[in-house]
């Protein structure tokens, strides 16, 4: 059997742990989630990051941050995972969901401005597949209507736009480390922010609403209850584990683009036989492998494609259910303009396995099937 996803590993993260429950500090904010913060706020180029309990966690952070309250509207695309609307409407905030574009299944920015209303506080970009939105576009509105951007790149680590990387253009971005994502450390997440505006505040938040941060730097002499906040704090242990994958990040991140190219490669010819539709990568964009995708003709063909592929020991699985369409994105939400490509789009997406360890013979194996593949009339 090919699984759809294994969670990466290096061969470090063990000794990491074991350092880390030797040093008898495995509570949040020990060394090793410092070296994380530092890592991803070196690389990244980014003035803060936050490691949190989850990337769900991290935007539940963002909405904190940004003030959202009960009545304001934020805009974001339908096709994403739940996470990026509960942090907001657990604030009370209405979403509003905006078409996707169908060669990327990223928001489509042409639509955005006409979402907006009076109401409107946030856009909330969430880059699909590790490929960037895109982002100039989307800066110009959120500057013109004075909106705040969080960027969602739960998938994105390691990917760029323009050079820059993902999660660090908006005001804030939020990263996911869970098991299905390119670097893990089981459960946790990343909150990143551009500038100096929402430090303070935000370690305030992620301390349980307290200035702890500010008495472990010695900047006060005890600390105390000062603003709502919550436990955003991830295990020590769990940085650890996640350190030993950043010092490789490299390696795993050309390791993955290889299989990316690989599956491309051999798949070419059936997208030229117009019976497959591959990934598009948009210029100025260089994304990180973090799924390798198809879509066929029809919700029939994916579905049929599936069990196809599961009769053959190989693992494949379709996306998400477009936000909208669920019985919590009616309550809390609405769909700006028509659902033209969101649903369509998403019912035609199949994902095949695509992880760090992946071989070769394992891709030549799914390809050759997927060539053999015949719609069953």
């Amino acid at each position: 059997m090919i699984n759809f996803n294994v969670p990466p590993y290096t061969g470090k993260e063990m000794d990491y742990i074991k350092q880390c429950v030797e040093s008898q500090k495995i509570c949040g904010d020990g060394q090793f989630t410092q070296k994380c913060n530092a890592w991803i706020e070196e690389t990244m180029k980014v003035k803060k990051c936050l490691l949190t309990t989850s990337c769900t966690h991290a935007t539940e952070m963002a909405a904190l941050l940004a003030g959202i309250k009960e009545g304001d509207e934020v805009i974001m695309p339908s096709y994403t995972f739940v996470s990026t609307a509960d942090a907001f409407v657990l604030r009370g905030a209405k979403v509003v969901f905006v078409d996707v574009r169908p060669d990327t299944m990223n928001i489509d920015e042409k639509l955005i401005e006409d979402a907006i209303t009076e109401r409107t506080r946030a856009v909330v970009p969430v880059h699909y597949a590790g490929v960037a939105c895109e982002m100039d576009t989307i800066m110009e509105i959120a500057k013109k209507h004075n909106l705040i951007v969080i960027e969602d790149a739960a998938q994105g680590v390691m990917s760029t736009y323009k050079g820059r990387a993902l999660g660090t253009i908006g005001d804030m971005g939020c990263y996911s480390f869970h098991e299905t994502k390119n670097y893990s450390m089981g459960e946790g997440g990343a909150l990143l922010l551009r500038d100096e505006t929402y430090i303070e505040d935000a370690e305030i938040i992620r301390e349980k609403g307290t200035d702890r941060s500010k008495f472990f730097r010695g900047q006060v002499d005890k600390y105390t209850w000062v603003n709502y906040g919550s436990s955003y704090l991830p295990s020590d242990m769990n940085a650890a584990y996640l350190y030993a994958q950043l010092q490789q990040a490299t390696k795993i991140n050309e390791a993955r683009k290889k299989i990316w190219n690989t599956y491309y490669a051999g798949l070419k010819h059936l997208e030229q036989e117009g019976r497959i539709t591959l990934p598009v990568i948009p210029e100025g964009c260089e994304h990180n492998a973090h799924m390798f995708y198809i879509k066929t003709a029809s919700l029939e063909e994916r579905t049929a494609l599936i069990a196809f592929l599961k009769e053959r020991g190989v693992m494949s699985v379709f996306h998400y259910i477009p936000l909208h369409s669920s019985p919590a994105g009616h309550k809390f939400g609405r769909f700006s303009g028509k659902d033209i490509y969101t649903t369509k789009e998403s019912e035609r997406l199949i994902r095949l396995p695509l992880y760090y360890g992946l071989t070769e013979n394992d891709i030549d194996y799914i390809t050759n099937n997927l060539g053999k593949f015949q719609v069953r009339g």
